[in-house]
């Protein structure tokens, strides 16, 4: 059974390391979660994600929340949050006691710059694992949602909500009646023969 000790000291070290944001820290939540730890299978980590994405509440925050509970229920939860939470917040407050010394010092200024290409290709990462072993037309959905939601200023929580409605309503669907109606014409050909 995995520790609670364990659940916080990685997601404290995933929190520690990440810079950019929750996105950013999703490669490393998927590095640390699966491959060093097997305390999830690929396919749990992304429904896992999906479900982080889709209510409210930063991303990063909901992966650790859902990934402590998967692992070890409620006490895994709140392992997982506080050891996410606590570098940022000890971050956060040691920048704002001193910003006002050094927001415009130009080093600082670049080096908030220079991390930009990195950001974006940390959120560009988790965003190619995802879609590996996806057909190409749900690559290609996304890629027209997006163009979408970009192109006419509309709010991605509507095109969750349709998801959402659609998934539902396609796992209503029946699934046999393809298998039925390509039964019946295999048992009349062979009847004919």
């Amino acid at each position: 059974m995995t520790s609670l000790r364990e659940i916080f000291w990685s997601f404290l070290k995933i929190g520690a390391f990440t810079f950019g944001g929750g996105y950013a820290m999703i490669p490393l939540i998927e590095a640390e979660m699966i491959q060093k730890r097997g305390w999830l299978t690929r396919e749990d980590f992304i429904n896992q994600l999906m479900l982080a994405q889709s209510i409210p509440g930063p991303i990063a925050l909901n992966t650790a929340v859902f990934v402590g509970y998967k692992t070890r229920g409620t006490k895994g939860a709140l392992a997982a949050l506080v050891g996410v939470v606590i570098p940022s917040f000890v971050i956060i407050l040691a920048i704002a006691t001193c910003f006002v010394d050094f927001k415009d010092n130009h080093i600082v200024a670049a080096a908030f710059k220079g991390m930009r290409p990195a950001v974006v290709a940390l959120i560009a990462a988790p965003l190619i694992g995802m879609a590996k072993g996806m057909s190409w037309w749900k690559i290609g959905l996304a890629i027209a949602s997006a163009a979408v939601i970009w192109l006419l200023g509309l709010s991605p929580i509507l095109f969750i909500f349709i998801g959402a409605l659609v998934g539902i309503a396609w796992s209503f669907r029946p699934e046999g009646a393809d298998k039925v109606a390509g039964g019946n014409k295999e048992g009349k050909e062979g009847s004919e023969q």
